[in-house]
């Protein structure tokens, strides 16, 4: 390992900067599921149905392909200037946004949110892991798993809301959010010093993966939509654009001499299981979590805003196991089993809910919530500081912003994938449902409403039978995982004299 060290920080001046990567992160996170539910209402004030999904897909497409170039450019930077501008530009898009009059103008502007949101949730990560030993940074990450709990529930609840007031408040609140966060990292990074040195940016490298990375969630964000049939010569040609870019970006980054992501990061096994089992995670999370609020909303007749609020049970096993586990990691020094117990708690809550069915009370369903939560918990955050605690602090960057990729990769297949599992199955069963409107399912007359129901819970089985299989093999893959133990065995404290740590501290 690299004989780099670590600047110190008070455990106060980790705080305050843990408060502004936090803020930073809610606002990526809760822009990942806030617009949804107000999408209906947004169209309906600006119209242009016909763009409806690129709302959602524009701010998917940017964040998820710039991710990884935040982590090399802030390599080579500094993590405070790259951080400032990610904040600085979703406040903008922010703003942009609220400000829109149709929707090319919100689908732009929600791009540029999510080229700031790329940054803002690999950044937080890597930041933590130059400030803090791999043992004591277990309890300080485990925080950030609080946060994906929060916003997983509170930005269907919010935009629920805001969408019955004023939907561009969704945009709006970002930016008191952001200032915040703005001032606090511009303060406390201020501490964090840069060592510059010799460099040459990989231009070559950044533009082949993010026309690949584009090529390919353009293919599963669109695939099986209106006019985009999984076997038309459009999504077909995107998946072989992809397949011939991935080619390309291997080759050119066995050669760069300043690679965005460094090829030899992956001979190492903890790096590559790690964010194989990241990618999984995400797969199964993302894929077929997004279909519980939809049960509740078409079966249980819950408004968007209370299936939000029905959603507590899983954000509570999420906020309490990532705290809990987090400071047990800390004290033990070790986290392979963690992420073994996480992937299988996590499967079983998804076997769970295979067995739903219409009638199913809701404290049954809460108990199943709770079990997919605990499993996030344990799992989520481990995985990172696998990672991380696998690294030189010079490839810190490069090697987070990889795993905040796969797990966004995973996400993004894990919807597309499991998305067409439901599809085929109302399909075959001839109801004809549609899925993405739930009010107008609830509008249906009694004896055919009751039918729907019976179709989409039906159809929602082997959603969660595929995503349970999948989480099985997440937990194969992190019993692979070498029990290392993770670096520094004792507590963060600053060397700087007491009076000369107050005084700075006493700054802010």
């Amino acid at each position: 390992m690299t004989t780099e060290t670590r600047p110190t920080l008070s455990h106060r001046q980790i705080l305050l900067l843990m408060g502004g990567l936090m803020t930073g992160m809610l606002l990526a996170a809760l822009d990942q599921t806030i617009v949804g539910t107000a999408l209906p209402t947004i169209v309906g004030d600006l119209g242009g149905l016909e763009h409806y999904s690129w709302v959602v897909t524009a701010y998917l497409l940017a964040s998820t392909a710039s991710t990884p170039l935040y982590g090399k450019i802030s390599d080579l930077f500094g993590r405070r200037p790259v951080l400032l501008f990610a904040i600085a530009t979703f406040l903008v898009g922010s703003l942009l946004a609220g400000l829109s009059q149709n929707m090319p103008e919100l689908i732009a502007t929600r791009a540029l949110q999510g080229i700031g949101a790329g940054g803002l949730m690999t950044l937080a990560f890597t930041i933590v892991s130059d400030v803090v030993a791999p043992r004591e940074r277990a309890r300080y990450q485990g925080l950030f798993g609080a946060v994906f709990g929060i916003s997983s529930v509170a930005g269907p609840l919010v935009g629920g809301y805001f969408a019955e007031h004023d939907w561009r408040w969704i945009f709006y609140i970002n930016v008191p959010l952001a200032i915040f966060a703005l001032f606090v990292c511009a303060r406390v990074l201020r501490l964090v010093p840069h060592t510059r040195r010799e460099h040459r940016i990989d231009y070559l490298g950044a533009v082949l993966m993010v026309a690949g990375s584009s090529a390919l969630l353009l293919a599963l964000s669109l695939g099986g939509s209106d006019g985009y049939a999984w076997d038309s010569a459009k999504i077909i040609g995107l998946l072989v654009a992809f397949a011939v870019l991935a080619a390309l970006f291997i080759v050119v980054e066995l050669r760069a001499a300043e690679p965005i992501l460094p090829m030899r990061l992956f001979k190492r096994a903890t790096f590559s299981l790690s964010n194989t089992a990241t990618f999984i995670l995400g797969f199964a999370m993302f894929g077929s979590i997004i279909y519980v609020p939809l049960y509740l909303q078409i079966v249980k007749g819950a408004t968007p805003t209370r299936s939000g609020l029905l959603m507590l049970p899983m954000m509570a096993g999420v906020i309490v196991t990532s705290i809990v586990s987090g400071r047990i990691i800390s004290k033990l020094g070790r986290y392979k089993w963690f992420p073994v117990a996480g992937t299988v708690v996590m499967g079983s809550g998804l076997l769970l809910f295979t067995s739903l069915e219409v009638d199913t009370p809701l404290w049954q369903a809460f108990i199943y919530m709770t079990v997919i939560g605990v499993g996030l918990g344990l799992a989520m955050q481990p995985l990172i500081l696998a990672v991380q605690n696998s690294l030189e602090l010079r490839d810190m960057g490069a090697g987070t912003s990889a795993a905040t990729f796969f797990r966004s990769l995973g996400g993004s297949v894990g919807v597309a994938a499991l998305g067409a599992v439901m599809t085929s199955k109302l399909s075959g069963a001839g109801g004809g449902v549609s899925i993405n409107a739930p009010s107008q399912v609830r509008a249906l007359p009694p004896a055919q409403l009751q039918m729907v129901e019976h179709l989409f819970v039906d159809a929602l089985h082997p959603v969660f039978l595929a995503a349970a299989l999948v989480a099985l093999v997440g937990t194969l893959i992190t019993l692979a995982l070498p029990d290392r133990p993770l670096q520094g065995a004792t507590p963060v404290e600053s060397t700087e004299p007491a009076a000369d740590m107050e005084a700075k501290v006493a700054a802010f």
